[in-house]
């Protein structure tokens, strides 16, 4: 089911357009230096095809695997012969090119440079960390983003009905297609996989054939639907019930479903401060770092990661009053208690700041004792109001008794 032309490529459209470098590379004859970066089943090595098959170019493909310096020389010195001999330039082809080595990689940096082939490499890995700087400011490097389920249900769908594929001997269910887009997570490669299993099995390829294919069964959610509000409020409500082990039932649910990582990612992290707070100051550190996490990483690696802030978050002491605090406040600003900021609080930097009055009186409070002084913060209107009302609750519980201390000095009590 590889694509023969530029056309058939489903997903990168960000990368096929009219003008695009790839279009460039199809439409000339002048060689040209890729890299292709992204993740796994997004269509690296169907774009190397196709650049050969369509400019008629040959084809010489490199597994960074499993050949050494010795491969790549000889495959560089056999298309400096064809290119001597009959003018045809070759496509040379490094999979996993991250996996070179240094040595590996300057093998390959005489060959780009004079142009001798027209190299591409894929990668899985970001190549500014993984590619050596002379070979990859050489090269234009392309990013390749996972397909969208819209992509991968379009792949299916060709694979049931070209002859190339299943060619229309087998009728793949709605529910069945939905599963195996689900299952895929934005690969092309491994829902055809899960396709041809299904396909051996039986003519109908049921949800029931697929779950008995892929030894997977399916999960019943729908990320636009009910069960996508359902099970993200049950996971919330487990971790604010400090039930570890339902909040975590609740995340497997949503990554075995195919719900995007970053979307439960950020959850947790909205989390963390909405429902654990000060009471463990550290919980918004964790939830942070998971979300960062998932953009690095990815899944499937990137659910320990968020596992790893659920039952942070889902056994951490629990405290409100951070979003308690900013509720009030912010409920009262929309109310009209705003009030003039006081005069001796205002920026006093600019010229003629102070002929009127600006940061005339104000006490730096590092030159106070403890680093407090008594003066006025808040405009007179909210003067007396109390938006923090820490709890009693793990590590907020000093933190309530400093600031009610600080509160009653500043008030003058």
């Amino acid at each position: 089911m590889r694509p023969r032309t530029l056309d058939e490529v489903i997903g990168q459209r960000h990368l096929l357009g009219p003008g695009t470098p790839l279009r460039r590379l199809v439409e000339s004859e002048a060689p040209m230096s890729l890299f292709l970066w992204g993740p796994p089943g997004t269509g690296k090595t169907t774009l190397a095809y196709v650049v050969s098959n369509v400019t008629k170019r040959r084809f010489v493909e490199i597994s960074a695997v499993s050949a050494g310096v010795k491969e790549v020389r000889a495959a560089i010195d056999a298309a400096r012969r064809e290119l001597g001999m009959t003018g045809r330039q070759t496509v040379l082809f490094v999979d996993e090119v991250h996996r070179f080595n240094k040595a590996q990689q300057d093998a390959l940096l005489p060959a780009v440079e004079n142009r001798w082939v027209t190299f591409i490499g894929a990668t899985t890995e970001n190549p500014f960390f993984s590619v050596i700087s002379p070979l990859l400011s050489r090269s234009l490097l392309l990013t390749l983003e996972s397909l969208s389920d819209d992509d991968v249900r379009a792949v299916l769908r060709r694979a049931v009905s070209d002859p190339r594929g299943l060619g229309g001997r087998n009728t793949l269910a709605p529910e069945a297609l939905d599963h195996l887009v689900r299952l895929a997570g934005g690969d092309a490669r491994r829902s055809l996989t899960y396709l041809e299993a299904a396909a051996l099995l039986a003519d109908d390829i049921t949800v029931e054939v697929v779950e008995k294919a892929v030894d997977k069964a399916a999960v019943r959610y729908d990320r636009q639907g009910d069960q996508h509000y359902d099970v993200i409020s049950a996971f919330i409500k487990s971790m604010r019930g400090s039930d570890a082990d339902a909040a975590l039932h609740y995340l497997a649910r949503m990554i075995e479903a195919g719900e995007d990582p970053r979307f439960i990612a950020r959850r947790i992290v909205i989390f963390a401060s909405e429902d654990v707070g000060l009471a463990d100051p550290t919980c918004l550190q964790t939830a942070v770092a998971a979300a960062q996490a998932v953009q690095l990483i990815g899944l499937p690696e990137a659910q320990i990661n968020l596992a790893h802030a659920v039952i942070h978050c889902a056994t951490a002491p629990k405290s409100n009053a951070v979003v308690k605090a900013i509720g009030a406040a912010i409920g009262d600003v929309r109310r009209g208690l705003i009030g003039q900021v006081p005069n001796h609080l205002r920026d006093a930097h600019y010229p003629g700041a102070g002929k009127l009055g600006h940061g005339e009186g104000y006490k730096y409070p590092h030159d106070f004792e403890h680093g407090l002084v008594r003066q006025d913060y808040a405009p007179e209107q909210v003067r007396g109001r109390r938006y923090y009302q820490p709890t009693r609750h793990g590590a907020e519980a000093p933190v309530a008794e400093r600031w009610a201390k600080i509160r009653d000095f500043l008030r003058g009590s």
